[in-house]
Formats: C-alpha cells, sequence, structure tokens
C-alpha cells in the first residue's frame, strides 16, 4: 500500500508538471539553447529531450503564396496546442527562400523546432531528378538520376544548395540559419535510393562527402540522412527484417549511420504500402519488429539516437475509419513508449502528415487535420504529454532520484492516450 501511493505520487507530481511545458518549450529559443547528443539521447540545456512531432512536407510551397500564408501559423498553433514540438519539412527549392524564412520564424513563435531537409529522391519538390536534368541542359554528359551520387558538376550543385541555405540570413527574424536553434537538425536527402549499386556504398560515399562538408560550415545543429531504415549487405542477416521486394534500395542502414558526422538515425514505416494485402494484425507486427530491430541497433550497434521520423495510416486503405486510425497510432505510440523500459528507446516520432484546412491537393491519404478530427488530437496529445513527462523522469533518474522510475512509467503506460 505505502509503496502503491508513493507511486503515484511520483507520477502526480510529474503530470502537474505537464501544464508548465508549452511555456517551458517556448522559452527554449529565446535562451538560444540547441539540441545536441548525449549517447542515445537527445539533450536541450541539461535535460533530456524525448519529443512528439510531425511532418509538414508542404510549408515552403504554401508560405510562398502570400493568400495561403495563414495555413502555416494555423498547422503551428493547433500542433503547438496538442504539445508537438518538432516539425519535418522540406527546403529543397530555391523559390521558396523567402518562405522558409517565415516557416522558421512561425516555428520559433510556437516553440516548435525544425528539421529541415536539403533535397528529395523524387521528382516532387525540387528531387534529386532535378538536379541531374539541370546537369544535363548545361551540357553535362550525365547517364541517370544515380549520377547525383557521383557526378562531379551534380554534386556541386547540391554544395552551393546546402551552402547557400546553411549561410542564409533570416530576413524576418535576422538571425543567421546556422545560428538558429529553432532548428533542431538538417537532413541531406528525403529516402535516397539507388538503383546503380545496390550494395550501398555508392550512396554511402555520398553521405560521407556531404556530411563532412554540411558540418564544415555548421557544427552548432545536428545531421541525419533521411534513410527509411533498410538493411543492407553489411549484416546480411538483419536484411530479413526488410519487407518483401526492399532487399535492393541501394542503402544500408548500418553502414550508412555509422560515419561519425551523421548524429542519429532515422526510419519510416508505411507497412499499410510495403504489406499491402495483409491483414492489420499483421501490418502492425511488422511494424513492431521494425521498431525494435532498429532501436536496438541504434542504441547496441550505432550508439546513437534514433527517430521515427515518418508513419502513418492512410484513408485510402480499404475498409478505413477514423477509429482504426486512432487505434493504429496509438498502438505505434504504446510500443515506442514499451521500449522505454528495454533498452530499445526511440527519441521521437513525426507522424505523417499535418494539414490545415482546404488543403485537398496536398493531401495524400494520410493527412490529419487537427481542428476536425477530434479523436486523432487526443491520441497524439496523450503521446505529447507522455514525453514530456519521460523527459522529466529521465532528468529525476539522472540526478539520481530512480526509486520508483519503471513503476512510474509503467503506471503512465497503462492509461492509453485519448
Amino acid at each position: 500500500m505505502f509503496l502503491s501511493h508513493r507511486v503515484g505520487y511520483v507520477v502526480g507530481v510529474l503530470i502537474t508538471l505537464l501544464a508548465l511545458s508549452h511555456d517551458c518549450q517556448a522559452r527554449v529559443h529565446s535562451h538560444g539553447r540547441f539540441v545536441r547528443i548525449k549517447g542515445t539521447r537527445f539533450v536541450l540545456h541539461r535535460s533530456y529531450f524525448v519529443f512528439n512531432g510531425f511532418n509538414s512536407y508542404w510549408m515552403m510551397h504554401v508560405a510562398a503564396d502570400p493568400s495561403e500564408k495563414y495555413k502555416v501559423s494555423k498547422t503551428f498553433r493547433e500542433a503547438a496546442a496538442a504539445g508537438l514540438s518538432v516539425c519535418r519539412t522540406y527546403q529543397c527549392d530555391e523559390r521558396v527562400f523567402q518562405a522558409l524564412g517565415f516557416v522558421i520564424s512561425k516555428a520559433r513563435r510556437h516553440g516548435i523546432r525544425l528539421i529541415l531537409s536539403f533535397v528529395n529522391n523524387y521528382k516532387d519538390f525540387g528531387g534529386r531528378p532535378q538536379y541531374v536534368e539541370w546537369a544535363r541542359n548545361a551540357g553535362v554528359n550525365v547517364n541517370g538520376e544515380d549520377d547525383f551520387y557521383t557526378n562531379p558538376t551534380v554534386k556541386k550543385y547540391y554544395k552551393n544548395h546546402v551552402k547557400k541555405v546553411i549561410t542564409r540570413m533570416n530576413t524576418i527574424t535576422r538571425i543567421a540559419y546556422k545560428d538558429d536553434p529553432t532548428i533542431m537538425a538538417w537532413e541531406l536527402m528525403n529516402e535516397p535510393c539507388c538503383q546503380a549499386d545496390y550494395s550501398g556504398r555508392m550512396v554511402n560515399g555520398w553521405v560521407q562527402e556531404m556530411a563532412s562538408f554540411v558540418k564544415s560550415l555548421d557544427k552548432k545543429h545536428l545531421l541525419e540522412i533521411g534513410m527509411e531504415g533498410f538493411y543492407g549487405d553489411s549484416m546480411p542477416k538483419k536484411k530479413f527484417n526488410n519487407p518483401a521486394g526492399y532487399n535492393q534500395v541501394g542503402t544500408d542502414f548500418i553502414t550508412n549511420n555509422l560515419i561519425k558526422e551523421i548524429d542519429f538515425t532515422t526510419i519510416h514505416a508505411y507497412p499499410d504500402i510495403w504489406l499491402s494485402g495483409q491483414n492489420d494484425s499483421a501490418q502492425m507486427a511488422f511494424m513492431k519488429r521494425w521498431m525494435h530491430s532498429h532501436s536496438i541497433d541504434s542504441n547496441k550497434i550505432l550508439k546513437k539516437p534514433l527517430v521515427l521520423a515518418e508513419f502513418g495510416k492512410s484513408n485510402k486503405d480499404s475498409g478505413h475509419s477514423l477509429g482504426e486510425r486512432d487505434q493504429y497510432l496509438r498502438k505505434v505510440y504504446e510500443s515506442m513508449n514499451k521500449f522505454e523500459r528495454t533498452g530499445g528507446e526511440i527519441g521521437g516520432s513525426l507522424v505523417w502528415l499535418l494539414m490545415a484546412e482546404g488543403m485537398d491537393s496536398y493531401g495524400d491519404g494520410y493527412g490529419i487535420i487537427l481542428s476536425q478530427h477530434a479523436s486523432t488530437r487526443g491520441v497524439i496529445s496523450g503521446q505529447s504529454h507522455k514525453m514530456t513527462t519521460l523527459s522529466r523522469m529521465l532528468l529525476r533518474g539522472k540526478h539520481g532520484i530512480k526509486v520508483g522510475f519503471l513503476k512510474a512509467w509503467r503506471h503512465l503506460n497503462s492509461c492509453s492516450p485519448c
């Protein structure tokens, strides 16, 4: 009886701190604190930083239209109200530099940090094929899209873009991007792949070169690759974890992330696409294995934090309902939280895809509009609260106050998000 009261007291104290979480996040930016790495954890100032976040790839393009900018502000406002603290978006088009400054300023205002991707693997939004096409139009002898990784001219185009982004002064905040703690991390590319070399060595050489280049310009921000997480030839047995048909994408989760300039690892997860035709139970079982194997490998082999950087459930799936999506998100969050007790922690997650009203043209079936989907908002908010609580529990454990930690965390997770 005494122990249960003690555990309840610990949980009660921690949950009381949740009311302060949004204000604390907003104050972080004014103090100029960058997110750092300590072992397999993210840290912010002297506290552990475990986050719940979201993807909104569309922000730069919407912000480039003065009549549509309000959708960016509205999305950040609703995300902050739901406790979301990190947003991943793309910065891959020369035309939207002014829009990038606006997006950063709004994220800063709402206490949300950004992960910014330099380029897309696909043709959309100034992707990898566009760089190769520019070289071809300039008279450079290129054979195909995979020359992106090896052709000196194409690599120079990419480096010029990266340098222009990192060293640019935000005309709104008057802070250079390389000096702005609103940016949590840079991403080399969204979902790199390579058909010219399935071993992953070609991509690995490119990652090494570009990661070193980014760090030569900016040592303050974190850096990640943007990988989906497919295993490669370096550890053949682990390729059995890949979904069928994804053993030859030209990347290697282990070797690519061993590069010292890469600060943390990422995975994406779409079992509804990768295991299309299988039932929900089979897809969820894969999802749990996918997260677990990468969390263990990130902690034990790579010794870097892991982020579940994309996941969601499409409303285009047969028999889809809002309740099914909520249940799926809830189970993903619950699985992540359980890993915390088994040494396979995941540093944060970014649900795909937050949107505002009136954005049907940007939808891909995964869109979530927090103001319209109250039940989904409840699930997401519940996970945000748990991540804030976990950050504070880890801080207490760091200072030697470990009594009841696991039992308190287990107690908190016995109640599913709303």
